[in-house]
């Protein structure tokens, strides 16, 4: 790999601490960067209409209609950003009842189609709806709905976001990266398409997650939404349905493999790094035969994480914590939780192998400890459990195969069912990640009410909805009342009767990846460490009260996202403090961030997040 961009951060790096100014923050007080300052605009009359980053609608004062030469293009009453809200609030709520797009789920894309006609005319109003309302419109625009809207992308497309790469396009991605407007970019997500959700290869379609995702770092982090970037790297698609389709809107070959589409991939992080030294970047959906391999490849050199890997790692040892600590035990118990885990792919790998890191690290962090935190775990595949007998088994599964010795005395063998493998450990947690709908049967749920946990737990994560592994109804009238749940994707509670709710809790990803990114971008850390990640993990886990996760609750409200991100970005900040990674972010400089106490770094993280309010505008000619 080239080391041309590792140079130019090197490089960059350099010149901004030379650059940087001599600022006396001993009053510690921090002026906020997404404030409320004018936006200069080149451009005026209609085309600031069908701008959605400056559109206001009918909220343009008639100052600016007559600045912008707008006076006579809009309805004369001026109405503000609430009263425009609430007609639109009206309008969905009409428009979602007769906008049927099928019998599959036809509210949910109904409401996806209007959010995004929104979003195409009113970027503003668009994330202010999101925000005030996101416990209703996440599961929109980010899963389970996503899923469909990806399935259905070529048909519902209408406005371009994002860029596109190809594998048409090698050699030319140095100079295509600069056909994107934006001088700043902050966050970037991609995607290959090749395993959107549970789904499959979706090909090019795929962009519809990196907007979704991008949708939640806007909304959850503050992230700047015009320093945001969703990219789709198409290299083709296996998918035989799509490469048959007149109407797909991507390559129709098949994809790439091996050294070719190293190539491709290699070429995009350079080019993008070296328009954009400082920008991180989050690889989603890469199917598991490419996504540990990527991670190991780049995570040292550029600022990138998997979410797969390891948001969805951090997101379930932070339930995991929450279910040791729902058994009224301390989380420094978690190394003695027997955990059996259904699924051996990406996310499966991800989580046992934070697991494991976690429950060495509170065993001493050594070998011995590590040896100890293995034979915690029995990993389930579509093969049934794997062990050291076990021919071709994936490199990194391999750690967490059982000994032949370990299993006999359990009364288990190479292959044995998810069913058995339940009858025989006795689990505290089921956990699976294995995206097969109905796995949990009522033959593998009734196994594990011989659990020998006071408070057995459940993690149906597989995304979306249809693909989780059990419903919360069926764990609990099955296993019984006093279970803890998780899913994925999100479920409704269940009435146990005489007053009594059975919580599900949703292990959703948001919780985690808006933090990641927006404290690894304030802390201008050059990595995203494996520290960094499980200071966000154990934030997340101790968000919740005592009283809560003894009820059952192990994961916070959706409607609590700002606040959630706010508290995981500090974390990480402050643990790239300390492991001496930060380099400080615009006139925060390292030395100054290292003076911060806790709860100054959560006050600079809340002054460096985005709300959506109408700027002034001021026109300036070219």
């Amino acid at each position: 790999m080239s080391n041309f961009s590792h140079k130019m951060r090197l490089s960059s790096s350099l010149i901004k601490r030379l650059h940087q100014k001599i600022t006396d923050f001993s009053s510690r007080s921090f002026t906020t960067t997404e404030g409320h300052r004018p936006t200069i605009v080149h451009k005026r009359s209609i085309d600031i209409l069908h701008d959605p980053w400056f559109n206001k609608g009918t909220a343009f004062s008639m100052t600016e209609r007559d600045r912008l030469d707008l006076r006579g293009l809009l309805p004369p009453n001026v109405m503000s950003s609430d009263q425009q809200i609430e007609r639109f609030m009206e309008d969905l709520k009409r428009l979602q009842v007769v906008a049927r797009d099928g019998p599959s789920d036809p509210n949910a894309l109904a409401k996806w189609r209007i959010l995004n006609r929104l979003h195409d005319r009113n970027e503003t109003m668009y994330y202010k709806v999101l925000i005030a309302n996101i416990e209703e419109y996440a599961p929109i625009v980010y899963t389970p709905t996503v899923g469909l809207v990806c399935q259905n992308y070529s048909g519902l497309f209408r406005r371009p976001r994002g860029m596109y790469f190809s594998a048409e396009d090698r050699g030319e991605m140095m100079s295509m990266v600069y056909n994107w407007p934006a001088d700043q970019v902050d966050m970037i997500v991609v995607t290959d398409g090749s395993r959107i959700l549970g789904l499959g290869d979706l090909g090019v379609q795929g962009i519809g997650i990196a907007i979704g995702k991008l949708d939640l770092y806007v909304a959850a982090a503050g992230m700047n939404p015009q320093r945001v970037l969703p990219v789709m790297i198409d290299v083709g698609t296996n998918n035989e349905k799509l490469l048959k389709d007149p109407l797909y809107l991507g390559l129709q070959e098949h994809r790439l493999d091996g050294e070719e589409y190293i190539a491709v991939i290699d070429e995009f992080m350079e080019a993008v790094f070296t328009r954009w030294p400082h920008v991180i970047v989050q690889f989603e959906d890469f199917q598991s035969k490419w996504a540990f391999k990527l991670l190991q490849r780049y995570r040292n050199t550029y600022r990138m994480f998997n979410d797969d890997v390891q948001g969805t790692a951090g997101v379930a040892i932070a339930g995991l914590l929450g279910a040791v600590r729902a058994q009224g035990k301390a989380m420094i118990d978690f190394p003695k939780q027997k955990i059996v885990v259904a699924g051996a792919g990406s996310a499966g790998i991800g989580v046992l192998n934070a697991a494991r890191k976690t429950m060495a690290r509170m065993l001493g962090n050594n070998a011995s400890a590590f040896e100890s935190a293995r034979s915690q775990f029995w990993v389930v595949d579509a093969k049934g459990l794997i062990t050291e007998e076990r021919e071709d088994i994936d490199p990194d599964a391999q750690p967490f195969a059982r000994k032949t010795k370990e299993i006999s005395r359990q009364g288990l063998r190479e292959g044995a069912s998810l069913a058995e493998v339940v009858r025989e450990v006795k689990p505290d947690v089921l956990l699976g990640l294995s995206a097969v709908g109905g796995l949990f049967s009522k033959e593998v749920l009734e196994a594990l009410k011989g659990s020998t946990s006071t408070r057995p737990a459940i993690f149906a994560m597989s995304n979306p909805t249809k693909n989780a592994e059990c419903t919360p109804e069926e764990a609990f009238s099955i296993v019984g009342d006093n279970i803890v749940f998780a899913s994925g994707s999100p479920f409704c509670d269940v009435d146990l009767g005489n007053g009594h709710i059975g919580h599900c809790n949703q292990g959703n990803n948001m919780y985690l990846f808006p933090g990641i990114g927006l404290g690894t971008l304030l802390s201008g850390s050059r990595v995203v460490s494996d520290g960094m990640l499980q200071a966000a993990a154990e934030c997340l886990a101790a968000y919740m009260t005592e009283e809560e996760v003894l009820k059952g609750i192990i994961y916070p409200s959706i409607s609590s996202i700002r606040d959630i991100t706010k508290e995981v970005a500090a974390a990480v900040i402050k643990e790239a403090i300390e492991e001496d990674l930060a380099e400080g972010y615009r006139d925060m400089d390292a030395r100054e961030l290292c003076k911060l106490s806790r709860e100054e770094i959560v006050t600079y993280v809340k002054d460096n997040m985005w709300t959506p309010e109408y700027p002034t505008l001021v026109f300036k000619k070219d």
